[in-house]
């Protein structure tokens, strides 16, 4: 597998947001994980039939520049309720039903703020801490990153 083949898939891993990507091509293996803002944008493991007793060289990826998140600073103060995953943010278990909570309601530990979609699956986020909904900060449909700020709970 040559040099711009790897680039390629590095950027698309970055780009789409995906923790994980494996790629086998006959008798090579890439396998490109995405680990975050932390560290590097992606970790290549490069693997061509290797000897018995060699191990297989794994190379660094140069971190992928990305644009800074452009968050807007909640306008209120208090506990910060973050999205645990990536997905898509949804208010109301369905279309027709009410939104979980709303602005100024009052939640306990353990009740459900909203649903995260992760790949088909639905998760229902809980609060961390009893208070009061002073903002919600996703709109209904909105893809969320996670550790993105989703609520203000005061």
């Amino acid at each position: 597998m040559d040099l711009r083949k790897l680039k390629t898939l590095i950027d698309l891993v970055s780009e789409s947001g995906i923790s994980e990507l494996e790629v086998n091509e006959g008798e090579d293996r890439v396998r490109i994980v995405n680990a975050g803002s932390s560290a590097p944008a992606g970790q290549v493991v490069y693997a061509a039939a290797p000897a018995p007793a060699q191990a297989a060289p794994a190379v660094n990826a140069a971190p992928v520049a990305t644009a800074p998140a452009t968050e807007e600073a909640p306008a209120e103060s208090g506990f910060v309720a973050r999205s645990p995953m990536v997905g898509t943010f949804y208010r109301a278990p369905n279309p027709e039903s009410p939104n979980f909570v709303n602005v100024g309601d009052t939640v306990k530990v353990g009740q459900t703020l909203c649903i995260i979609e992760a790949m088909k699956l639905l998760n229902e986020i809980e609060s961390e801490k009893d208070g009061v909904i002073k903002q919600i900060l996703c709109e209904n449909g909105q893809g969320v990153e996670f550790d993105q700020p989703l609520f203000i709970i005061a």
